[in-house]
């Protein structure tokens, strides 16, 4: 039947002949040319099933202070990886290298068993280079070694919110770690290396590409300043019997960052246990109620509006002022006229409210804005959170009396401690750093010079005043600040929560050439006072004092000294004796 269907189409029978000569020749052709001219196409299949690139690790970037000690370092481990179906040919040896690895033996042979289909399984990792060398000795089939680099932080828990800490593939996870990133992470190399198709190394070829290192990050911080900070503030929450607490130092002149410190803090070196709530850099990313840490900067706004001078009163009698179904109330019960210096040193709110009647609420809106309040403060820290500084279009009394002695708005203690720094540095804003800076800033003026060095004066009254805030006070230094005291917001409810403050106390020094600007925030005390020149100010006063000595700042509040007494002897013309 074929033969008579060929015989009746001897196309069709032709033309099928001709296309499988055609397949034939076409196969044969693609023989020849991979064999004789195209042998890199057979070349790179056969490479692939026996050469390999293994990445080389790459050295993360040092993290230093700003005098070069070390905050982050690398150091160099091994991590010990495994092929199960190798590991299955070595079972004499499982108990040995459960051993050799601190692993209980009969859940180890589980997991090994578990894991017989895979060929890649970690073991253990950031052993030290000798201990995953002796492991690596007992040439347990299948067991094999990695190179890898793991982060260690000699500050541990003094500077752990400020420089993070790394995941354990040795990538940012917190803090600078992260913010810098790109900046400290290397570029991993490749070694190529031929393997069996078991995955087994034959030969170590050559190096195909070099790693290459992370740069090193020096942070504008003050190891020094850093442990001083962290130890005082410690010691007041354990004096006070706080719940948390913030201290940020700012180099007036650069708006370099010298000191952040929170607690409480953790160790980045062991976090096994870490709580979360111990790893939020408190400083950057809590916001409160600044309270009467903010009359200076209403103060300023009253002084640029040239209704107010320095030496003007404000009737506060009889302490109390009401607006409405809300009434005012000064701690300190003044009642007879104040001068703007008596209202900061006695931190009153009537007087504050009907300074801030007379001028308006946004003008104090406008000056908190020039100094940052409310702003990013552009550290580009992860999670730095920017407050919340409201301006209405039409201002009632209430928002306005409020706003001027602190409340309904919140802030971070870095913009606190960025506010005084502009009060510091003459009215003069510098844009704060994470990272040294090696030449001076730009800075601009938000607040006339004029007025900001009134300002400072009137600070520095309130430390150094009759009935000021004296545990505030530097021995041999002139220092100016102000102490507030703000109530918590409630969470769950409107108003404020019973008998839980903050206390704060932000300042400067010396009065005479500004250098370091502190703000610090001391949250819930809850024993022996919790007003912020009772509870704040001592923690100001010790670490100002330890940071201008450790930066040798020339003190500028030494007693004259006593005229020295040069006794001399009469003396006989005649005998050439004493007489």
């Amino acid at each position: 039947m074929i033969g008579l269907e060929g015989a009746l189409y001897p196309w069709r029978f032709r033309l099928v002949l001709l296309v499988l000569v055609l397949m034939v020749g076409a196969i044969a052709w693609r023989i020849v040319d991979l064999q004789v001219f195209d042998q890199r196409f057979l070349q790179a299949h056969g490479d692939a099933r026996s050469v390999r690139h293994i990445p080389i690790p790459a050295h993360r970037g040092l993290i230093t202070d700003r005098n070069g000690e070390p905050l982050a370092v690398s150091t160099p481990v091994t991590t010990l990886w495994a092929n199960g179906k190798e590991l299955q040919s070595g079972k004499a040896q499982w108990a040995e290298l459960a051993a050799a690895l601190g692993q209980e033996p009969k859940a180890f042979n589980v997991r090994l068993q578990a894991n017989a289909e895979r060929e890649f399984m970690y073991l253990v990792r950031g052993l030290t280079p000798e201990q995953g060398q002796r492991i690596l000795d007992l040439k347990v089939p299948g067991v094999y070694g990695i190179e890898e680099f793991r982060r260690f932080y000699p500050a541990g828990e003094v500077a752990a919110h400020v420089v993070g800490f790394t995941d354990i593939d040795d990538r940012g996870r917190e803090g600078m770690e992260l913010a810098f990133e790109d900046w400290l992470a290397g570029v991993p190399g490749k070694r190529q290396v031929l393997k069996d198709r078991r995955g087994r190394l034959i030969k170590d070829v050559q190096v195909a590409q070099n790693a290459k290192a992370g740069k090193t990050l020096a942070l504008s911080i003050d190891l020094r300043l850093q442990y001083l900070a962290h130890r005082e503030l410690r010691n007041a929450l354990i004096e006070f019997g706080a719940k948390a607490g913030s201290l940020v130092m700012v180099d007036v002149r650069t708006g370099e960052v010298l000191a952040m410190v929170n607690q409480p803090t953790y160790n980045p070196n062991n976090r096994r246990s870490l709580q979360p709530a111990a790893m939020r850099n408190r400083a950057m990313i809590d916001v409160f109620e600044p309270g009467s840490t903010m009359k200076p900067f209403s103060m300023s706004a009253a002084l640029e509006s040239g209704r107010w001078k320095a030496t003007d009163t404000v009737d506060v009698y009889p302490g109390t002022l009401k607006i409405g179904k809300y009434t005012i109330r000064d701690v300190s019960r003044s009642t007879g006229p104040l001068t703007l210096t008596d209202i900061l040193i006695k931190s009153s709110n009537v007087g504050m409210s009907k300074i801030a009647f007379d001028i308006g609420g946004q003008s104090i809106f406008e000056v908190m804005q020039q100094v940052g309040l409310g702003q990013d403060t552009g550290l580009g820290f992860p999670g730095e959170r920017v407050g919340n500084l409201p301006n209405y279009r039409e201002w009632r009394k209430a928002e306005t009396a409020t706003l001027s002695y602190g409340y309904g708005l919140s802030v971070t203690a870095v913009q606190l401690a960025h506010a005084y720094s502009v009060l510091a540095n003459n009215g003069r804003s510098t844009h704060l750093s994470l990272a040294r800076v090696d030449r001076k800033p730009d800075s601009v003026q938000v607040i006339p010079e004029a007025i900001a060095t009134v300002i400072q004066g009137m600070l520095q009254q309130v430390i150094e005043a009759p009935g000021g805030v004296y545990r505030a006070k530097v021995p041999g230094y002139h220092v100016a600040g102000k102490s507030g005291t703000a109530r918590k917001a409630s969470v769950s409810s409107r108003g404020y929560k019973d008998n839980a403050y903050r206390s704060l106390f932000a300042g400067f020094g010396p009065v005479s050439d500004p250098r370091i600007a502190v703000a610090i925030v001391i949250d819930e005390p809850s024993q022996g006072g919790y007003y912020g020149g009772l509870v704040s100010a001592p923690v100001f006063g010790k670490v100002m004092a330890g940071a201008l000595r450790l930066m040798n700042v020339a003190p500028d509040n030494l007693p004259p000294p006593e005229p020295v007494k040069v006794e001399t002897a009469a003396v006989d013309p005649l005998k050439g004796g004493r007489i």
